[in-house]
């Protein structure tokens, strides 16, 4: 290890949304460099919205990404409906948590089965587990595509939704398709135990590793806040989602074409981890259990945790899907025609719009003229919040590591990279320009 010699350059780390880079150099076993580098191409969403109508806003805003695009476009309708004094029913509250909650699903089944568990079973991808594993191979099929027919259901389409609009929806599912989907729920509970079972069995793969951190999150004192709350601090307490530029403080680097954030520290960490660190009392039952499988509780500083995290949160949207059906069909499904367009008195105003999506808290703050028209827009990204604290968490780790093989360092620098789920592309949102 002192007389150790490492030169890494590893472009596009495998199994991540986007393309980011770790650059890793040691001499005579001195660290002298360890780099998360993002090199994505900057994209200009915030001034693409300028100029537009506040009732076209949503759909261009939920193009940032294809795997968070009901995320995006709640945040952005939050925006909206809070600039100019929007209300929404109680029912349509409970269908929008309901598309929060399948996107969590399609998110994290996809992250755990395909991209996770590769590594705790000591393959490349999950083609070889299709082979070794092919029970459980299916039972993730399964439990993704339950969740892409539930996005489709209560969107309109799986990605990119249609039926989400200011004050409300465009069309909304019957009561007869709701019970449908609750009973696919109900049955996908003993397939998510047997995800569960497989990804203990492996869960000692999970390095031991431990740097103390900042999270943040939305929280509620009635429930596991996803789609609503007040900003949380587990270093200074809570404050008011308008009051999120004192929390994200973003700032550029030149290593990367992504901003960074940090709050109390250097950098804070956003996520399914920050938010069972925050809010974990007030998980749905079975998904405590879980987490009592795998010894998970608060305040874990091991960001590999973050995917047990994931699997308990999947636990937590089937059940709490379940309730919010039935709470539906207790007050009586109030049926709307389609096409429906609510009535709204467009004014000038600033709102903010925040919710949790897969990867941590997401920010959209958009000011509108008296016309509508949007003259300012901001979004801050959960990756972009995560990226400084994934460096961090590269050089800790890096010490514990050395030693050990190359290619044995650089996978367990992936592993990191994939434990916080980046979506690398959504957060390239700066560029450096130098004027000549």
């Amino acid at each position: 290890m002192k007389n150790q010699n490492i030169d890494i350059e590893l472009h596009h780390v495998t199994r991540v949304e986007g393309h980011g880079n770790i650059y890793v150099n040691v001499k005579k076993g001195i660290i002298e460099k360890c780099e998360w580098n993002i090199s994505e191409a900057p994209r200009f969403f915030e001034a693409m919205v300028l100029g537009r109508q506040w009732n076209e806003l949503h759909h261009i805003t939920s193009r940032i990404c294809g795997i968070c695009s009901i995320g995006h476009t709640l945040a952005s309708l939050k925006a909206t409906e809070t600039a100019m004094g929007i209300k929404i029913s109680d029912q349509d509250l409970k269908l929008r948590k309901l598309a929060l909650h399948a996107e969590n699903l399609q998110s994290h089944i996809l992250h755990l089965g395909f991209l996770v568990l590769p590594d705790l079973m000591g393959v490349g991808s999950v083609i070889p587990l299709a082979s070794s594993n092919p029970e459980e191979v299916k039972t993730v099929l399964r439990l993704h595509r339950n969740a892409n027919e539930m996005s489709n259901l209560l969107c309109g389409r799986t990605t990119h939704p249609q039926r989400l609009i200011p004050g409300g929806f465009s069309k909304i599912p019957s009561m007869r398709e709701l019970t449908e989907l609750r009973n696919k729920l109900k049955n996908s509970i003993s397939e998510l135990q047997v995800v569960a079972e497989l990804i203990k069995s492996v869960a000692h793969r999970f390095p031991d590793f431990a740097r103390e951190t900042e999270f943040i999150a939305l929280t509620r004192p009635d429930e596991y806040a996803l789609y609503d709350g007040d900003l949380a601090s587990s270093d200074t307490g809570t404050a008011p989602v308008n009051e999120y530029l004192s929390f994200t403080n973003e700032y550029i680097v030149p290593t990367s074409t992504a901003k960074r954030a940090k709050h109390a520290r250097e950098s804070y960490m956003v996520g399914a981890l920050a938010r069972l660190n925050i809010n974990f009392e007030r998980l749905a039952p079975l998904a405590k259990k879980i987490a009592e499988m795998f010894s998970l509780k608060p305040v874990s500083h091991n960001p590999f945790m973050n995917n047990v995290a994931q699997l308990v949160e999947v636990v937590h949207s089937v059940e709490d899907s379940i309730r919010l059906i039935d709470e539906l069909e207790a007050a009586g499904l109030q049926r709307q025609p389609d096409y429906h367009k609510p009535e709204v008195k467009v004014k000038a105003g600033r709102g903010v719009g925040a919710v949790e999506v897969p990867r941590g808290i997401l920010f959209h703050d958009y000011t509108y003229n008296e016309k509508g028209i949007c003259t300012k827009a901001n979004c801050v990204i959960p990756t972009n919040q995560n990226h400084g604290n994934i460096e961090l968490d590269m050089k800790a780790l890096l010490p514990n590591v050395l030693g050990k093989p190359e290619k044995e360092i650089e996978l367990s620098l992936e592993m990191l990279v994939r434990a916080y789920d980046p979506c690398i592309s959504c957060s390239t949102h700066c560029i450096r320009v130098h004027f000549v």
